[in-house]
């Protein structure tokens, strides 16, 4: 599992028939600080409600077809997770309620 934010939307309107209602979002991965970027951005399916901004947890890979809507469907990436805190060494470095 791999920390992005949210930065967009992909919209699609002819795709492969295993992908008929999944909704893709464009993710930037980030690094530990939660801002700086890693890497390009990436096109991720959500299966978990996510938008805009937020910082996600997403799985690449195989990983990203063991989710129930993942399953058997054409993806190498997919946002598995919303994330409301992180601890670190007993302290919180970052906090969805505070992220601005």
């Amino acid at each position: 599992m791999q920390f992005a934010r949210v930065i967009g939307t992909c919209v699609c309107t002819t795709k492969d028939k295993k992908l008929p209602r999944e909704k893709l979002l464009v993710i930037q991965p980030v690094d530990l600080t939660f801002k700086q970027p890693k890497g390009g951005p990436l096109v991720a399916i959500d299966v978990v409600g996510a938008g805009e901004g937020e910082l996600v947890l997403f799985v690449s890979g195989s990983s990203a077809r063991q989710t129930t809507i993942t399953e058997n469907k054409p993806t190498d990436c997919t946002i598995m997770a919303i994330v409301d805190y992180v601890e670190k060494d007993g302290k919180i470095v970052f906090s969805k309620e505070k992220d601005v």
